[in-house]
């Protein structure tokens, strides 16, 4: 199992501590030093306030801030959870994409989402309604700019390359983010990897995709995607997900014992990497909860 857990640059309440490239890069080093396989950070780039009264979260460039982590280590992985890709021309993110696959040397995990916050689609001239549509037209398009020479643009009327190629071929490994049965048919059909989130019924609605709590449910979506796999003849290499009721690293009365058998119990149904929680009330007392959670789960 491999294990990855936020650097956490939503806090920017916490002033500085987290939302700093000096936080940033102590959390990306105390990551690898515990044995973490990759740290994540999600995007929302005008975020509604409504939204954020009820809940909602800020957040830094997940690009630049992913770089900066990169360039604080030397084998941490790097993810997008989730980078909203119909906020995105499709060319530009290809690049943008790239640039930190390349200056990183490898370590970029393109974690993708349609999206659901619709104030904040027209907040950055991004049309709602035919995101899905949008998401798999541009991973298509991203693929192409990667992997090909003279790719045809109808915008431009010409054709047109993208350089340097990718370190990881043929390309960054692209993970889908999502509950929906879209969701899992999108990450078999076009993904490298699929991203579920625990979503209780309460917030279903909310957020636009469905629930998924319990093992059962997880398991269940996974024959799912086995039955997809059969008939795209492809495999998803990886499933990320986060050990519901668990999960929540150094409060009071987490069991080790019961994180390592719902962990199990995760593998055996095909999850290849798990989100770790570790709720924290200072940058210090992450980091020094990272290297426990490396020593008591990673070592």
């Amino acid at each position: 199992m491999q294990y990855c857990v936020s650097l956490q640059t939503d806090h920017v309440d916490m002033g500085d501590k987290f939302a700093s490239g000096e936080g940033v890069a102590a959390v990306a080093r105390a990551a690898e030093a515990a044995g973490f396989d990759a740290v994540f950070v999600t995007e929302h780039p005008f975020p509604e306030d409504e939204w954020m009264a009820t809940g909602g979260h800020h957040a830094l460039d997940p690009f630049v801030t992913l770089m900066a982590a990169a360039a604080a280590t030397t084998r941490l992985r790097v993810l997008t959870n989730l980078c909203v890709v119909p906020y995105h021309n499709p060319y530009v993110l290809a690049k943008t994409a790239l640039t930190v696959d390349v200056l990183s040397g490898g370590r970029l995990i393109l974690g993708c989402g349609a999206g659901y916050l619709e104030a904040e689609f027209a907040a950055v001239g991004a049309a709602f309604t035919d995101r899905n549509d949008r998401f798999d037209a541009a991973i298509a398009a991203m693929k192409a700019a990667w992997t090909q020479d003279g790719v045809p643009v109808a915008a431009s009327g010409s054709t047109h390359t993208m350089r340097p190629r990718p370190v990881q071929q043929p390309h960054p490994p692209i993970w889908i983010g999502g509950n929906s049965r879209r969701a899992l048919r999108r990450a078999v059909e076009l993904g490298d990897g699929w991203m579920p989130f625990p979503n209780p019924a309460a917030t279903a609605a909310r957020r636009k995709t469905p629930e998924l709590i319990t093992i059962e449910q997880l398991a269940a979506r996974l024959d799912e995607a086995h039955e997809l796999e059969a008939q795209h003849g492809r495999t998803l290499r990886d499933v990320m997900f986060t050990p519901v009721g668990v999960d929540a690293f150094g409060t009071t009365g987490w069991d080790a014992a019961a994180f390592r058998q719902v962990v199990a119990e995760y593998a055996a149904i095909g999850v290849t990497m798990c989100a770790v929680h570790i709720p924290a009330g200072s940058l210090v007392e992450y980091c020094d909860l990272l290297g426990a959670f490396g020593a008591e789960i990673l070592s």
